[in-house]
């Protein structure tokens, strides 16, 4: 889709007085962006509305994690579990690469619809799945949900990109609080609706139909700004480009490596507090402690980096991250699951909200936001496809705790030193820049 539909006219002159050649109208709207008015913050919402439906169902995938390893597929090993989750985040990352494309090329509309539906479709589908049936499960919770959801997790964030300049980060922040806030809320309900109440198939046929109509109200309310570049972005410039560029490198491989600690808390904080002979209705809660701590940091994220700048504030919260990771070695009662999951949730939280900001910090050329977005993530996805599954591998069917614990941990800081890296080039480029420019006598 070359323009938004003619319903869309009045958002767009809301948002944008365009000029009759596109060029023009680009420039212009690069240079003018509204940070504000009823298109950006309905756009805001419906973005807030995806993440929620969308990496908020993933997050909360420690419930299915749980519930598979001790009582629905208890044919199979916690590695073998986590590999559904696993393969699951590691397409909606990675699907990014063709999703953020098609936002530059102008086919936000198509791309967003059809990867609700889609959504909708596989979370029905896996109601269906039986018990032990492992490759059902798979199939559709892991490859089928994590495609539709990544078709829209990219566009969904970078859109907001089309409307917001100065407070960018402050929207990116609230977009991605949208996930964290369904991070909360699905566990509560799936914990209540598969173990208690409806059983498996009527669970997920209830929590489906929840996420079906919102995701309908989010494609009502999302609008595109920017129209389509006149030249398609090459993406295989931009792709060459950015593998050159080492502080953009350093930011992939961080979060690629941050992805590792992060999932191994997320997928596996319910079963370790379970194991460890907890109360179970405590237990249910672990996850909604989690990333209760995560939304708060991902709604404060925006106004800590307004201060402190979002290089130094993703450094910061990556490194005490790692430092709660290596903690779980120590979890052993209530009050430890408890502080465990609020300190990480928070810090983690932060990191998350941060990751599209530094991102477009890092993008010279607002007409490349999408596909080095869709980049970034990709790369970040081999963390999240082997991150869960290795920490399985080292769990065992013994459950020895520490073991996955300090591999996440050591990888996460290894994710640390990476940002920090990218901090110290990016000092380098803006001295240099400052003594060309005496040099130049600008």
């Amino acid at each position: 889709m070359s323009t938004p539909p003619p319903s869309d006219e009045t958002a767009t002159q809301v948002s944008v007085k365009t000029t009759e050649d596109p060029g023009d109208a680009d420039h212009s709207d690069a240079q003018n962006f509204p940070d504000g008015g009823f298109a950006a913050w309905s756009t805001a919402l419906g973005a807030f509305l995806i993440q929620f439906c969308g990496f908020g169902y993933t997050s909360a995938y420690g419930v299915f994690q749980d519930f598979y390893t001790q009582t629905y597929l208890t044919n199979s090993t916690p590695s073998e579990i986590a590999w559904v989750g696993s393969v699951n985040a590691f397409l909606i990352l990675s699907v990014g690469l063709m999703s953020g494309r098609m936002l530059d090329r102008g086919g936000f509309y198509h791309v967003m619809r059809i990867g609700c539906l889609l959504q909708c479709f596989f979370f029905f589908m896996l109601s269906l799945a039986k018990p032990n049936g492992y490759y059902q499960i798979f199939l559709a919770q892991g490859i089928g949900s994590g495609f539709a959801i990544g078709l829209t997790n990219v566009p969904s964030i970078a859109v907001v990109s089309h409307h917001f300049q100065r407070r960018r980060a402050f929207a990116m922040g609230f977009v991605t609080a949208g996930a964290s806030l369904g991070s909360i809320l699905h566990p509560i309900m799936l914990n209540n609706l598969i173990n208690r109440q409806l059983g498996f198939a009527n669970g997920v046929r209830a929590s489906a139909s929840m996420t079906s109509g919102l995701l309908f109200i989010a494609c009502l309310l999302m609008r595109t700004r920017l129209p389509p570049q006149p030249q398609v972005v090459n993406y295989s410039r931009v792709l060459r480009k950015s593998l050159r560029d080492p502080a953009y490198m350093c930011a992939c491989l961080g979060m690629t490596a941050s992805e590792v600690g992060f999932f191994f808390v997320a997928f596996y904080l319910q079963l370790d507090s379970r194991l460890h002979g907890l109360d179970q209705r405590f237990s249910f809660y672990s996850l909604t402690i989690f990333h209760t701590g995560s939304f708060i940091g991902r709604l404060t994220a925006g106004v800590i980096s307004v201060y402190a700048g979002v290089p130094n504030t993703l450094i910061g919260c990556s490194l005490m991250s790692s430092a709660v990771i290596f903690a779980m070695i120590g979890l052993r009662s209530v009050a430890s699951v408890a502080l465990i999951g609020i300190s990480y949730g928070y810090f983690s939280g932060i990191y998350v909200a941060m990751m599209g900001p530094v991102v477009s910090h890092l993008t010279p050329e607002i007409s490349e936001i999408g596909v080095r977005i869709g980049i970034a993530f990709a790369i970040a996805a081999i963390g999240s496809l082997v991150g869960a599954p290795i920490c399985g591998a080292l769990l065992t069917s013994h459950y020895i705790w520490w073991k996955p614990a300090v591999f996440a941990g050591s990888v996460s800081a290894g994710g640390s030193i990476m940002f920090a890296s990218m901090q110290f080039i990016l000092k380098i480029r803006q001295k240099t820049s400052s003594v060309r420019s005496k040099e130049a006598g600008v």
